[in-house]
C-alpha cells in the first residue's frame, strides 16, 4: 500500500479549523472528500499540525495511504480538480511518494509559522482576514527585543491556552524574530512543536511591547510567572500562517 506526502496551502477563513469535526467544514474533511472523489477510496489523512478556525497555511504537510498506486502527478491534478469543483480555498502544491514509515506529524523535525500584522491607520481592503490590522503605530525593534526573552527552552504555561491538551508546557523555541517591511510586521517562529495558541499569545504580548505597554523585563516576568493571566491578549487567528515543516533528508 503506497504512502504519499502532500504539501497543502489553504485559506482558513471559511473553515472550522484543520481537524475533522461533527459540525462545520474542516480542511481535513475537504481534502479527504477530494481524495475519495478521484480514487474511490475512503481515507483518513494525518497532518503535520492542527490549525484553528481562521488560520491559514502555505506549507501544511499531510500523508495518506492508498490501496491502488497512482503517480504523484495524477494525485496532484485530480485532487485539485475536486477541490476547485467544491469551491474550497485549498490547493495541493506538491505530491511525492513517501517511505512506508513516514509520518507527517511524528517525523517532523521543525515547524515554521508566520504571524502578520498590518500596521497602518487605514483598514485593509485587499488583505482583510489575511493579517491582524493594528492601526496604532508599533515599534517592531522593541517587539523583536522582547521576543528574544522567549527563545530557548522554557515552561510556556503563560503562553498556552487553558484548553491545551499537551502533557507538558515545556518547549524549545528555536526562533522568534520580528521584522518590518513597510506597513507589514512579520513575526516568525520556529520550533519542533508548539502549544495551543502559543504563537498567537506571543503576538498579542509582543504587540503590547510595540505599543510601549510592556518592556523586555515585563515579558521576562510574564514568562517566569507561568500564569496565563500574565499573557497579553491572544492575537486573532487571521494573522497566523503555517509556513513549512522540516523532515529528515529534506
Amino acid at each position: 500500500m503506497p504512502r504519499y506526502r502532500l504539501k497543502v496551502e489553504y485559506d482558513g477563513t471559511a473553515f472550522v479549523g484543520w481537524q475533522r469535526q461533527a459540525e462545520g467544514r474542516s480542511v481535513q474533511s475537504a481534502l479527504e472528500e477530494a481524495i475519495a472523489g478521484f480514487s474511490g477510496e475512503t481515507v483518513s489523512i494525518r497532518g503535520a499540525g492542527r490549525t484553528d478556525s481562521g488560520v491559514h497555511a502555505r506549507g501544511q504537510v499531510v500523508h495518506l495511504d492508498l490501496a491502488k498506486p497512482w503517480s504523484p502527478f495524477t494525485i496532484l491534478n485530480a485532487v485539485n480538480a475536486h477541490l476547485r469543483l467544491a469551491g474550497d480555498g485549498i490547493s495541493v502544491v506538491d505530491v511525492v511518494e513517501a517511505e512506508p514509515d513516514f509520518d507527517a506529524r511524528f517525523s517532523a523535525l521543525r515547524r515554521h509559522y508566520l504571524y502578520r500584522i498590518i500596521n497602518r491607520r487605514a483598514h485593509p481592503a485587499l488583505e482583510w482576514k489575511r493579517g491582524w490590522w493594528v492601526p496604532k503605530p508599533l515599534d517592531h525593534a522593541a517587539m523583536h527585543a522582547a521576543a528574544q526573552v522567549l527563545v530557548g527552552r522554557h515552561d510556556f504555561t503563560t503562553f498556552r491556552s487553558v484548553q491545551c491538551q499537551a502533557k507538558s508546557p515545556v518547549r524549545t523555541l528555536d526562533r522568534l524574530d520580528v521584522t518590518r517591511e513597510g506597513e507589514i510586521i512579520e513575526i516568525r517562529a520556529t520550533a519542533q512543536s508548539f502549544l495551543h495558541n502559543q504563537i498567537r499569545s506571543f503576538a498579542g504580548t509582543l504587540k503590547l511591547g510595540g505599543e510601549g505597554k510592556m518592556s523586555v523585563d515585563d515579558v521576562r516576568q510574564a514568562l517566569e510567572a507561568r500564569d496565563r493571566k500574565a499573557c497579553g491578549p491572544v492575537a486573532p487567528p487571521e494573522g497566523l500562517y503555517f509556513m513549512q515543516v522540516d523532515y529528515p533528508g529534506d
